[in-house]
């Protein structure tokens, strides 16, 4: 079997070779995907020796580079006229931001087992996966602890799919979670990225530390399980053990808990995708029952989620709005155009804009991002 994974130089990406290598290294690395680390990049092809490999910047690929240790390097007309014309066993597709759109439609069609953690494609394209099915076509694994713990809940329970009342997926809180929203507008970057439970890539760390990532985290629910908004909620639970709460409609619960570690959802896709395991990691059963702690949303300390749920979300132009106002505002803070407290500001100016385009292909939907990204670079703040 083989596996094609785009996105191998960030968290899940290194994560998943590293499993793979440890745990099932009879499945062949054929493709590697990064967006810039052509460093990593490289040092990951000396290592798992990969038929194919693509850097999305060109630009730091150097000229004589059309080949590195027999792998060879494909342009980005090359990657799509090799995902139409191949197939793939398993896919793994962990890019962060809408840009994953330019390959995802060809990667559902190009594998039959992929495993999805780029949210930000789902948020903006999942009324059309819905509409055309593509979520039928291929076998979907996601590989976010909450959604992945929810899919495995109704694989588990197809027989009471319905049987639910309120979904509930939690939250860790981030770094900020017991300070009121208004005393933090002198946080520095370093702050907001530092996460009390895990490192992860600066979009995710700020996402966690506003909330935005359970909003975006919700609508990716919405489309993948066809679970109603006004079903689902969000607490907020600091171990970040039980990763959602099935609340049923025969007065009973069930808590979804695994250790929080992305090698989980990872492991699962693999073993579901009958791939054979080589050798067990004993550590991920290792976690502590002593302390489970909840808490409700506090509107002072997370306004974002308050503003998400007047959202009218049954218009998908309003949804990614709101996910390119984030993007947008967490770039801004980055680069320390903005403050801390701007970004939620930015991302209800944003979304507040009258811009409904056509968002009825996957082009549609990458051209209404490039048509506000521009709009944006002239954007008075």
């Amino acid at each position: 079997m083989n596996i094609n994974i785009f996105g191998s130089t960030g968290t899940i990406g290194k994560k998943s070779l590293e499993i793979i290598d440890k745990s099932f290294n009879n499945l062949k690395i054929n493709l590697l995907c990064a967006k810039s680390n052509f460093k990593l990049l490289k040092k990951q092809i000396y290592k798992y020796k990969p038929k194919y490999a693509f850097l999305y910047d060109i630009d730091k690929i150097p000229y004589c580079d059309s080949k590195i240790n027999n792998t060879k390097i494909l342009n980005f007309n090359e990657l799509l006229s090799y995902l139409a014309s191949s197939k793939s066993d398993l896919s793994i597709l962990a890019i962060a931001g809408y840009k994953s759109l330019y390959f995802l439609e060809h990667i559902i069609k190009n594998t039959d087992n992929l495993g999805i953690a780029s949210k930000e494609a789902i948020v903006s394209a999942g009324h059309i996966f819905k509409k055309k099915k593509f979520f039928q076509s291929t076998n979907i694994f996601p590989l976010d602890s909450e959604h992945f713990s929810l899919f495995d809940y109704f694989q588990k329970n197809k027989n009471v799919r319905r049987n639910y009342d309120k979904i509930i997926i939690t939250a860790s809180g981030g770094p900020f979670f017991k300070r009121k929203f208004n005393t933090l507008s002198n946080v520095t970057f370093s702050e907001a990225i530092k996460h009390p439970k895990w490192k992860m890539g600066y979009k995710n760390s700020i996402d966690s530390a506003t909330l935005v990532n359970k909003c975006l985290e919700l609508i990716e629910a919405h489309y993948l399980f066809d679970i109603p908004f006004d079903k689902m909620d969000i607490l907020i639970h600091p171990e970040a053990l039980v990763h959602s709460i099935i609340e049923n409609k025969n007065f009973t619960s069930q808590f979804n808990l695994f250790k929080n570690d992305m090698k989980i959802p990872i492991y699962n896709f693999l073993l579901s995708s009958s791939v054979k395991l080589i050798k067990e990691d004993r550590r991920l059963f290792q976690y502590n029952y002593s302390k489970i702690n909840f808490e409700e949303i506090k509107n002072d300390i997370f306004p974002i989620y308050r503003y998400f749920n007047k959202i009218d979300k049954n218009k998908p132009q309003n949804l990614i709005k709101f996910n390119i106002g984030n993007e947008f505002a967490v770039n801004l803070f980055k680069n320390k155009i903005i403050k801390y407290t701007d970004i939620y500001k930015i991302i209800k100016k944003i979304t507040s804009l009258n811009l409904y385009y056509s968002v009825n292909t996957i082009k549609d939907i990458i051209h209404y991002h490039e048509e506000i990204e521009q709009m944006l670079q002239k954007f008075k703040l």
